[in-house]
């Protein structure tokens, strides 16, 4: 017997991804918590039993989120892959890590904070996204555009140094200065940038 959930109608897929879009414009707002839960519905023009089908409570919102965040960011590194050549796809994927925490600053905050407890989501968006860095370093590796003697740790320690300097003044220019000093350091001394 199959333990997978059943597949929404469309009417629900639409109401589920209006709660998410309004969740989206929330978070960005820094109202994540400022609002009450019930006002999600509202806001999203469904209503309260609606919202509590799809998410029973404001976590099961944030965590959905977080899943479809990480998934975005995990797709957009697979598109690079073949879109352009490696290097410049792992030069891509981490400078776009930059401004996406840069043009989403209170959704990323929040949902960070939220996925702090150790959440399954949580768990499963640190592997999903080590896992697509890995694809990345790997590609570039087997072109010769990269080190193979650095792992891919050091690479995800650089992205979470600068998701949690977050709030430093200099910030944006900072973390764009941390992602040339790591592609710097991973590229083959001939093809340094």
């Amino acid at each position: 017997m199959s333990t997978s959930p059943k597949p929404l109608r469309a009417d629900a897929l639409r109401n589920r991804q209006a709660l998410l879009v309004k969740a989206r414009e929330v978070l960005d707002a820094g109202e994540f918590f400022d609002l009450r839960f019930d006002d999600f519905a509202r806001l999203a023009g469904v209503g309260v039993g609606t919202l509590y089908r799809h998410f029973p409570t404001r976590e099961a919102l944030a965590e959905a989120l977080y899943r479809e965040e990480v998934a975005a960011l995990c797709d957009r590194a697979r598109e690079l892959q073949t879109a352009v050549p490696a290097l410049e796809a792992l030069a891509t994927f981490l400078r776009g890590f930059v401004d996406y925490l840069h043009d989403h600053q209170g959704r990323a905050r929040t949902l960070a904070t939220l996925m702090a407890a150790g959440s399954d989501a949580q768990a499963e968006g640190s592997i999903a996204l080590e896992q697509a860095v890995t694809d990345l370093v790997a590609a570039a590796v087997r072109d010769g555009a990269v080190r193979a003697d650095v792992g891919v740790g050091a690479v995800m320690m650089a992205l979470h140094g600068i998701g949690a300097a977050h709030g430093r003044p200099d910030w944006r220019a900072e973390a764009d200065g941390v992602i040339t000093l790591v592609l710097d350091g991973l590229s083959v001394p001939s093809r340094a940038h």
